[in-house]
């Protein structure tokens, strides 16, 4: 009994040591990522040639397949620049794109052998056109990360061709060999460009038993070790992936990541003209850097592979912001509650730094609250200007911290989002009321 009971303790402290190394292994892995902040979304297919919804037109019916795909006769490439597309997100203060390789429509913008449903084979572009954007992004030092639907509407041997007819209901055999092109085509890919992430989609259809989940997320990290992948694999993934919907509070997830479109459409639609504005998305980002996420926000070219001027001016004014801003974005974790400033906030990596983002013109001080720690030094970000702070309220009998009253010059203020920082004694000590409990970043 007593050999057993110690065979069991072993296997126990085993799993939790392994499971241990695992997490030290993630860590690791996504440590990059972690620090990003924001990356840029490519949204590039056949779709853009007609400038409509990618690969949903034909699965709702609101274009016959046939008519969809006639449009493979009009992607060209023919303006397609992977350098200038390379020094543009770089220049946006991005430190990685994702590009869609195959979106559910099934077609390939790499010279796939797994099958001939490709840019290459059935397009005038008539060349690969992920191999010159990867060789471009490594020269930048971005990382590169390869979209990739799961689901194929395309195949002769996926079921659903659209949202009302299907091509079979139980078929082991043609299921089995979607599968295997799945694996065939995933494999290609991570042979070829060895991306640094993977961004999967179409994972809703089908289960992780029968999309062979566990038995991907393994081979593709046979392939590549660190590679990292997105929620969108049935459980298997590394982040979470919310699309459009900016979160209100922090999510779960350690590591998490918004993508958003810059108008209302993910790929290039001649039509849709209602763009954010460059202050909101730099306040959307503020806010994905407050809830210690990432952004990635997404542009869609035209078929000729050339950018849209807004698209272009949104990402420049970006990178102005970002490039001017650059020690209150990359490397900081979440910031603190908004019961302690009116805004978001972001954290040094030491927490001894703390960011206030100002996303408007102050009337009057700026107020901090709660902030047990003796303040050393403030300045604005970018700028370098010193600011002066006021204590009031704070009673030498009390535990209560007095109320930080920060006086900010006009003169210093960001056309769009004006960053303060705030050198603290130590990392960052909240004063919460009795009872009250605050995790830790």
């Amino acid at each position: 009994m007593r050999k057993i009971l110690f065979l069991v303790v072993a296997i126990v402290m085993s799993l939790g040591a392994n499971a241990q190394e695992i997490g030290k292994e993630t860590q690791k892995r996504m440590q990059w990522f972690g620090d990003a902040k924001l990356g840029i979304f490519i949204h590039w297919g056949i779709y853009s040639v007609n400038g409509i919804d990618e690969s949903w037109s034909f699965f709702n019916d609101y274009i016959s397949y046939d008519d969809y795909m006639k449009q493979l006769a009009g992607f060209t490439a023919e303006k397609y620049n992977p350098e200038e597309w390379a020094e543009l997100i770089a220049e946006s203060g991005a430190k990685y794109a994702v590009l869609t390789t195959k979106h559910h429509d099934g077609v390939a913008l790499w010279d796939t052998k797994c099958n001939d449903l490709n840019v290459v084979d059935k397009t005038p572009a008539r060349r690969d056109l992920v191999a010159p954007f990867v060789k471009e992004l490594r020269k930048n030092d971005l990382k590169v990360g390869l979209y990739y639907s799961l689901l194929d509407w395309s195949h002769p041997d996926y079921p659903n061709k659209t949202r009302k007819i299907k091509r079979y209901e139980n078929d082991s055999l043609r299921w089995a060999n979607f599968v295997d092109f799945n694996f065939c085509q995933l494999e290609e890919l991570s042979k070829q460009f060895k991306p640094d992430l993977y961004w999967f989609d179409g994972d809703w259809e089908q289960s992780a038993e029968k999309w062979k989940a566990k038995e991907l997320s393994e081979s593709l990290r046979k392939w590549n070790k660190d590679v990292i992948l997105n929620s969108r694999i049935q459980g298997y993934g590394d982040y979470a992936t919310p699309e459009q919907g900016l979160p209100v509070t922090r999510p779960d997830a350690p590591y998490w990541e918004l993508c958003m479109t810059m108008n209302d459409s993910w790929g290039y639609q001649h039509n849709d003209h209602n763009y954010k504005t460059p202050n909101q998305v730099i306040r959307i980002l503020v806010d994905c850097i407050n809830k210690g996420g990432n952004l990635l926000l997404d542009i869609g070219p035209k078929a000729d592979g050339s950018i849209p001027d807004e698209q272009v001016e949104i990402i420049k004014e970006l990178g102005r912001w970002t490039n001017k801003h650059a020690e209150a974005i990359y490397g900081t974790q979440a910031g603190i509650p908004y019961e302690h400033y009116y805004g978001p906030t972001a954290l040094n990596k030491t927490g001894d730094i703390l960011y206030l983002f100002v996303p408007h013109k102050p009337n009057g001080s700026l107020v901090l609250k709660g902030i047990k720690n003796k303040i050393n030094r403030m300045w604005v970000v970018g700028n370098g200007t010193k600011l002066n702070w006021d204590v009031k309220m704070k009673q030498y009998w009390s535990a209560v911290p007095g109320i930080v009253y920060i006086d900010v010059p006009e003169k210093v203020l960001d056309e769009q989002v004006t960053v303060i920082a705030v050198l603290l004694d130590g990392k960052v000590d909240l004063y919460r009321e009795q009872g009250q409990v605050i995790e830790s970043n």
